[in-house]
């Protein structure tokens, strides 16, 4: 009995130790001067709420009556998405999981088979908790783990037959990586062969044009429906779209309806996201550019500051957002990271650290418009201040 009560109380104790690092991070970026990205997680609800409110009569006529089950605001946001992507009809999502999980069960009707084609590390895999089996009836199939998207012939020769090959753009757990448009388009043609349709998990795909060379609409022009999320870029507070053919955006909207996506509502995400495809979606280009100055700053910065061993993946991001890795436990990673925003007022990995085997760890890093303002002597002399904690 005593040892099952001291058992709880390290859990008690654990917890709370989590909860006031969570608060500490939380307090540290928002009193942080310098960050390389904001985003949502910074503000207040009413510097939100303010930032809407400035913004919104830009992109919309706010004097209009609000949307009722998707009418008005909502209605002009899908309009906006289908023709950003080049499509007949976009559907508005509340999440992103919602929308995949419609679209794969809209094809796998179509098709007659409830096969999905993706990668290991795709996010309905590893994200969302097996929904496309458990809530959507569908069949899963991994065409590869490799840390990079499947190639032509892994799609090509595939043992089992799949109606639906998705496709995550840019593949994030792998590192925010992409293939070529070379190899793009082959995949694409080597699912076609096989008769299957192609759907884009295109939660990050804005931010995809610097990297292929191409403008969004050609991009998109490649799947049979695509997916797009408005906060992960584009700093909206939630909501994604599904766009693609006319007939099958309106059979997603049946299917939204039964899923439960049909709020009341939704004008405070619809206009956020007009604002983000308004003020961010020109900016991001721009991003992807300096993230590669970043990126090639803090190779250099780990370098001249003594880590034997530390990566940045891919060594030239393909988009604005890349991965670290560095031979430290995650929680040490962590502690210095705050620490150095409490003490100096910059944060130079404002995300979380995660374990990437003993002794190593990785994290996250997105450049946005705060991230503009370094230059790379900003970074490299973030990075020597931010080694020195290690050690000290």
């Amino acid at each position: 009995m005593i040892r099952g009560m001291s058992d709880a109380a390290e859990q008690v104790e654990e917890r709370s130790a989590e909860e006031r690092l969570r608060e500490r991070r939380r307090e540290a970026l928002r009193g942080a001067r310098r960050v390389l990205w904001r985003g949502g997680l910074s503000g207040t609800i009413r510097q939100r709420l303010a930032s809407l409110a400035e913004a919104a009569p830009e992109v919309y006529d706010v004097d209009e009556s609000a949307d009722i089950y998707g009418n008005g605001v909502v209605a002009a946001l899908e309009e906006r998405v289908a023709t950003l992507l080049g499509k007949e009809a976009a559907a508005f999502f509340p999440t992103g999981t919602m929308a995949q999980q419609v679209a794969l069960r809209c094809w796998a009707g179509r098709t007659g088979n409830p096969m999905v084609g993706l990668h290991a590390l795709a996010h309905p895999e590893v994200h969302e908790r097996h929904a496309l089996a458990q809530v959507s009836g569908l069949r899963p199939v991994r065409l590869t783990g490799e840390p990079r998207l499947p190639t032509a012939d892994e799609v090509r020769d595939f043992e089992e037959p799949y109606g639906a090959l998705m496709l995550e753009l840019p593949l994030r757990d792998a590192g925010f990586v992409l293939p070529t448009w070379e190899e793009l388009t082959e995949v694409v043609e080597a699912a076609r062969e096989r008769d299957a349709v192609v759907h884009f998990d295109g939660a990050r795909l804005w931010e995809t044009t610097v990297h292929f060379g191409r403008p969004l609409d050609e991009i998109a022009g490649l799947a049979d429906s695509v997916y797009v999320s408005f906060y992960k870029s584009l700093d909206g507070f939630a909501g994604a779209a599904l766009a693609g053919p006319k007939t099958l955006v309106e059979e997603a909207k049946t299917w939204r309806h039964r899923y439960g996506g049909m709020a009341f509502q939704q004008f405070p995400t619809a206009l956020s996201a007009l604002v983000g495809l308004e003020q961010e979606l020109p900016r991001l280009p721009e991003y992807v550019r300096h993230a590669r100055v970043v990126a090639a700053a803090l190779r250099e910065g780990f370098a001249e500051a003594g880590v034997a061993w530390a990566r940045v993946h891919p060594e030239e991001p393909h988009t604005h957002q890349f991965q670290v890795w560095l031979p430290y436990d995650a929680d040490v990673l962590l502690e210095a990271a705050v620490r150095q925003a409490e003490e100096t007022g910059t944060y130079l990995f404002a995300g979380y650290w995660d374990r990437g085997g003993p002794g190593l760890a990785f994290a996250e890093v997105t450049v946005g418009a705060a991230g503009l303002e370094w230059t790379a002597d900003d970074v490299k002399a973030a990075v020597a201040d931010f080694v020195a904690r290690l050690s000290g």
